[in-house]
Formats: C-alpha cells, structure tokens, sequence
C-alpha cells in the first residue's frame, strides 16, 4: 500500500494547484487521476483571471477572486521561475460587453453594489460605444459599451495546467493516472482510497475531482451539492492581434488564435457540442467584432461547469472525519493562486482563513440559492 502525508484526488487545475502548494510546504502528496476518460473541465475553460461581476448576492466570493487576482503574478513567476514555461499571464484588465443598453445598465448596477461592499481596490470604468472604440477599434457598431475593469486578466490555461504538472513533479508529487477512488475508508487513523492501481493511505484526503466530488465526499461525511453546466466554446485561426483586452465574449490568446464563448446549458452530463449554440456563439462575436466574418473556425468543444447550487464554491473540512477536505468550484483558472498559497497552507495544518468563511456547504442547510448569473460565465 501507498503510503504519504496527504492525497489529493483529481488533477485538474484544482487538484494540481492544491497538490502543487501543499509539496512546496514539505508535505509528501500523492495525487490521484481518473485518466482522460474523465469529464475533463480543466481543458474547457475560457482561461479568464476574472473578477468584475463576480460575487452578486455574496461579496465574500467578490473579495475572494481579487484577492486570487492580485496573488496570481506570485503563482506565475513561482511556475516560470520552477518549470521554464511562461503561462502567459497578462493583467492588462478586462471588458464586460454588453448586448443592449439594459444589459450594461445591468452590469453597472451589479458592479456599483460590489464596490459598496467590498471598497478599495475594486474599480471599474464604464465605456460608450465611443470610448470603447477609442480603447478597441475593432468593436462593432451596434454594442452599446462595455464595463472595464483593471482588476480582470487572462492566462493560456493549457500552458498553465502543463506547469503546474511540471512543478509537480520538481517536487515530488507523486501522480498516479488511471486510478480512478472509488471508495474511501477510515482506518487507524489513516484515509485508505481504494482504486483500481492499489490502496493508497494518508492522514489526509483532498477532494479535488470535479462533478466525481459528489458521490466521493459521502465516504467522508461531506455534502457536496455539486451539478454540472456545459459551456461551449470555438476557437479560430491564428489572426494578426487585434485585441488586447479578453471579453467576456471573445478573447485573443497568446498564440493567436480567438477563442469564442459562451454558453450556460443544463443539459446533465452531455458535454457535446450542439451546432445552433455554437451558430449563436459565432453570431455573437462576429456582432462585438466583425473584423472575424470571414475568420475560418479550427475547432470547438463543450465542457461541463462544476457547479454548486449557488455558483460559489465550497471549502469545507468533515466535521466527523478531520483531515478529509473536499474543495470544488468552477473557477479553477481565477482561483488557482488562492488554492496554491492560501488553501494549501489550512490543509496543511494553518488556521483556516476568514476570507473562506463562507464556503462551507452548512449554507445549503438553509436551502440558500441565487440565479446562474454573470458571475458564473467563467
């Protein structure tokens, strides 16, 4: 049998984030994989460090993604500086485009109740068609304006989830592929996750798997309400730069190429792609920048959202099996840097940070919801 300091199941963008810091303060971690026949959200993603928009109804969720947005330059350079690849993080900021007048008008008035709760540093400007256009000249005529926001940025996601699995394993991490848990014990002391690759035994359990997280965290006394969304997303040709801001519609990545998206779907765990949503992707970005008519589409996907009843995450330690952990969200790129600096060291052994208060699953005792808003797109 295996033996380590902790396992972490699931290495996607969360499990590797947490894998990645909890090595980095002497910790022996064993990371635990599906393999690629998994749901695979951490590959889907639209590769946004977002924060305007985020937390209506909770201004804790507000304050935790600009916190992980100010960490993130540390996260970078730490990968760079560890594994030689840059995971192009750019914080230049971020447009909210808005559709109509309503629409920004909306926005406006979100981003207005979140500056009241939460303060400096949490700025946005609002923009015309005209100053919009003066900031990016590709826009198109018919979009009313757009919110800006210095706080917001983007990264190449796939090149992140290569350096956090690098960094991995510079320290140590032992990742273990196919070996999907598939029940978790308690005995002497130790958590024994039972897969089809052997047993592997900690004093610590992560739950770090995505949708898998709510069958998983049972064996350990958790509630973990989580339901997938599906999001599709297209990417086009590499173009000339044009853009120098991501959207939350349209973002030009580092190589190149667009990246168009995207879409809020209950379909359950269909993660196909769908031409009509596609169809009013593509129409939708073609309206904020016709500049891409006639720009040729390479590929498209569909991934699937791990959300919770409310969209905010959960953090939550058992209440009747201390040292089993389950920690799930859908903003795995926005959130790495906390996971990685702040997460990691509560798991580890610290005081558990105020600023994750309010993500235990005790909320939905009291069966709080909120609507699937804006907050949720990335």
């Amino acid at each position: 049998m295996h033996t380590s300091d902790i396992v972490v199941v699931g290495a996607g963008l969360v499990g590797s984030a947490l894998a990645w810091g909890l090595s980095r303060l002497d910790q022996k971690v064993t990371i635990l994989d599906e393999g690629d026949q998994t749901l695979r959200a951490s590959r889907g993603n639209f590769g946004l460090v977002w924060v305007q928009g985020k937390g209506a109804g909770l201004s804790d969720y507000a304050r935790w993604s600009l916190r992980s947005a100010t960490q993130w330059p540390e996260l970078a350079s730490a990968l760079t500086a560890q594994t030689g690849v840059d995971v192009a993080l750019q914080q230049k900021g971020g447009l909210s485009l808005a559709l109509s007048e309503d629409d920004l008008q909306s926005k406006v008035k979100n981003l207005e109740w979140l500056r009241g709760e939460v303060g400096a540093p949490y700025d946005f400007e609002v923009l015309d068609n005209k100053a919009l256009k003066e900031l990016v000249p590709s826009i198109g005529p018919t979009i009313p304006g757009a919110t800006y926001s210095p706080m917001d940025g983007h990264v190449n996601p796939l090149k992140l989830f290569l350096a956090l699995h690098r960094a991995m394993h510079h320290q140590g991490v032992s990742l273990h592929s196919n070996a999907a848990v598939e029940r978790i014990e308690r005995k002497g002391g130790l958590f024994i996750c039972h897969t089809a690759a052997g047993k592997f035994a900690a004093k610590k359990v992560v739950l770090a798997a995505g949708l898998a997280n709510k069958k998983l965290a049972q064996h350990v006394d958790i509630h973990a309400p989580v339901e997938p969304n599906r999001g599709q997303v297209l990417i086009t040709e590499r173009l000339p730069t044009f853009l120098n801001f991501p959207t939350n519609y349209v973002r030009q990545t580092d190589e190149g190429t667009v990246q168009l998206g995207d879409s809020l779907e209950d379909v359950g765990y269909n993660d196909g792609t769908t031409t009509p949503v596609l169809q009013n992707i593509a129409q939708r970005a073609v309206r904020c920048f016709p500049i891409l008519a006639n720009t040729r589409v390479v590929r498209s996907w569909a991934a699937l959202r791990i959300m919770s009843p409310d969209g905010f995450p959960i953090y939550q330690e058992s209440s009747s099996m201390p040292g089993a952990f389950l920690v799930t969200c859908h903003s795995g790129v926005t959130l790495a840097a906390n996971h990685a600096l702040t997460l990691a060291p509560w798991i580890a052994g610290d005081q558990k940070p105020e600023a994750i208060q309010a993500f235990t699953a005790n909320r939905f005792n009291a069966a709080r919801t909120s609507p699937l808003g804006e907050e949720h797109a990335h």
